[in-house]
């Protein structure tokens, strides 16, 4: 994965997004790996207030956003004034 073709893009843009259904992670071990680092930025953002580049693909391609992931849910990630991302679109993480 070329990290340069990712789309750099503000968090407040991120809720004009459409996401498509689809997994964008096709193996199960990345997926399971995925959510491995999806609780561990969330517990450094909630003592540290870190944050973390989220690499993920909406229907217009693929985009990171840097910041501080607020909470998660079985099939989302909630960033700050209530922006949602879908778990089945996010490609990695760079904590």
């Amino acid at each position: 994965m070329e990290i340069s073709k990712f789309k750099l893009v503000e968090k407040e843009l991120v809720s004009s997004f459409q996401f498509p259904e689809g997994e964008i992670l096709k193996n199960e071990s990345d997926r399971k790996f995925l959510k491995s680092e999806l609780d561990r930025a969330i517990s450094l953002g909630n003592i540290e207030h870190s944050k973390v580049k989220i690499f993920f693909a909406d229907d217009n391609g693929e985009k990171v956003v840097d910041t501080t992931i607020w909470a998660i849910t079985d099939h989302a990630i909630l960033l700050k004034k209530n922006v949602v991302i879908p778990i089945r679109r996010i490609i990695k993480l760079e904590i």
